[in-house]
C-alpha cells in the first residue's frame, strides 16, 4: 500500500493538517488512514472527509475497531472526486439494462486501446504452455440446466437497505454493511456449486458492490468468502496481494460481456474478462493477487492482457460473435480467475443466440498475443 508526504506513522493528525491545505485527495488520505489502521487515524480523516464514498468506508473500518462516528446531514469538505449520475439513468433491478455504458471512467486501464501495444518477450512461451488448439468459448448464455449461464448482477439506489456481512478472508475485504437485495441473483442460481458471485451496481452512488462464495445468512444479512466496493469514479487497484471477490483483484461487472452492448449498442468498448486453468503465482497490475502455488516463467500471471490479432479474419461470423472479436482486437482480455482455458465471462440473458456464440470456438490460443507485461510481482519462492 502506497506511502506519501507528508504524512508519519505516528502523527495521523497530519492528515487533517494536509487536508486542510488541500494538498493530498480524499483517496489518498484515505490510503494512510488504512495503512496506519487506528482509530484515530480513521477519526482524523473523517474530521477532514466527513462525506462521500471514502467516508462511507472509513465508517465501516472504524466500526471494525470498534469505534463510531456519526454521519453528517451537511458537509463542508465534499469529494471533489465523487459525481454520482442521476438515479433516473439507470434503471433498477436484475441484470438491468445498463444501455451500452462503460462503468469505469474514461482513462481506467479497461479503456485503454491496446492494438498496438508491444507484444510481451514472453508471448510465445506462454501461449504454447497454455494450448495453442485450445478454443475460445463465452461462458455465458440464456439459462443452462435450469440456472443461468453467466454472471448475473443487480441495480440499485441509494434506497436499497444495507445489510450485515460476514466474511470468511475479512483481512482482504471491505467490511460491510452492502446494499445488497434479499433476493439479489447469485451466479449458478440459489442452489449453484461454482464461484456463487453476487454483483451489486448502485446507480446514484456510483459504486459497486461484489463478493464471492456468496449465501444469504438466514437473518437479512450474507456470508461470503470475500468482498470488495469499487468507486467507479475512480481507477482503483487493489492493496497490493488483496484479492477481491476475483481471484486476480479485479473488478468483474466491468469486464462481463452484456447484451446490451454486443446486440443493442453493436460495440464492447472495454476489456473483457477471462480465466484459464494453470496459473503463475504472480501477477500485472492493475490485478494484485495471485491464485497459485507454480512459479514456472512461461506460466500466465494474474492480470495478463492478451489481445486477438489484428490480421484475424472476422468476416463469416455472427454479428455478436464480430462486436465480440473486434473488442478483443482493441482492447483485448485480462485474465481474472482460475477456470476452464480461454472462457470469457458475460452476463445472462435469454435473448441470447447461442449458436452464434459458439462461433468464438474457431478461435483458439495461437490466434492472440499477449501484450508487454509491466510491473510483474512475483514470489520468487515459488516453484
Amino acid at each position: 500500500m502506497p506511502f506519501f508526504p507528508p504524512f508519519d506513522t505516528h502523527t495521523p493528525r497530519l492528515i487533517e493538517a494536509a487536508a486542510a491545505a488541500e494538498k493530498v485527495s480524499a483517496k489518498e488520505a484515505f490510503e494512510a488512514a488504512k495503512e496506519l489502521g487506528t482509530a484515530e487515524a480513521w477519526n482524523a480523516f473523517l474530521d477532514s472527509y466527513p462525506t462521500g464514498f471514502h467516508a462511507d468506508l472509513a465508517r465501516a473500518y472504524l466500526e471494525k475497531l470498534g469505534g463510531s462516528a456519526a454521519k453528517p446531514a451537511d458537509t463542508e469538505k465534499p469529494d471533489k472526486a465523487e459525481k454520482a449520475p442521476a438515479s433516473d439513468e439507470l434503471p433498477a433491478g436484475p441484470n438491468a439494462d445498463l444501455g451500452g455504458r462503460r462503468l469505469l471512467p474514461e482513462d481506467s486501464p479497461w479503456h485503454q486501446d491496446i492494438s498496438q501495444s508491444p507484444v510481451d518477450p514472453n508471448s510465445e512461451k506462454i501461449l504454447n504452455r497454455v494450448g495453442l488448439d485450445k478454443p475460445l468459448r463465452a461462458d455465458f448464455g440464456p439459462e443452462w440446466e435450469g440456472a443461468p449461464m453467466g454472471i448475473p448482477y443487480v441495480v440499485v439506489g441509494a434506497d436499497q437497505e444495507r445489510v450485515p456481512m460476514t466474511f470468511l478472508y475479512a483481512d482482504e475485504s471491505d467490511p460491510g454493511p452492502y446494499p445488497i437485495p434479499p433476493d439479489a441473483p447469485i451466479e449458478g442460481g440459489p442452489n449453484g456449486t461454482g464461484d456463487r458471485h453476487v454483483l451489486v451496481l448502485d446507480r446514484d452512488g456510483s459504486q459497486l458492490w461484489e463478493i464471492f462464495n456468496a449465501f444469504p445468512d438466514g437473518n437479512g444479512g450474507w456470508k461470503a468468502d470475500g468482498g470488495a466496493v469499487w468507486n467507479l469514479n475512480e481507477n482503483q487497484e487493489r492493496p497490493a496481494r488483496w484479492t477481491s471477490a476475483d481471484a486476480a483483484g479485479l473488478p468483474i461487472l466491468p469486464g462481463l460481456v452484456r447484451y446490451d452492448e454486443v446486440v443493442e449498442k453493436g460495440a464492447i468498448e472495454h476489456a473483457l474478462r477471462f480465466t484459464l486453468a494453470k496459473t503463475r503465482r504472480a501477477y500485472v497490475p492493475p490485478a494484485s493477487h495471485w491464485a497459485s502455488e507454480h512459479g514456472d516463467d512461461d506460466l500466465p500471471p494474474m492480470g495478463m492482457r492478451v489481445r486477438l490479432r489484428a490480421d484475424f479474419d472476422t468476416s463469416g461470423f455472427a454479428p455478436e460473435a464480430v462486436v465480440i472479436l473486434e473488442a478483443l482486437k482493441k482492447y483485448g482480455m485480462f485474465l481474472a480467475d482460475n477456470g476452464s482455458d480461454n472462457f470469457i465471462s458475460g452476463v445472462p440473458d435469454e435473448r441470447w443466440n447461442v449458436d452464434n456464440l459458439r462461433q468464438l470456438m474457431r478461435v483458439t490460443t495461437k490466434d492472440f498475443e499477449v501484450i508487454e507485461m509491466t510491473g510483474l510481482v512475483a514470489d520468487e519462492r515459488a516453484k
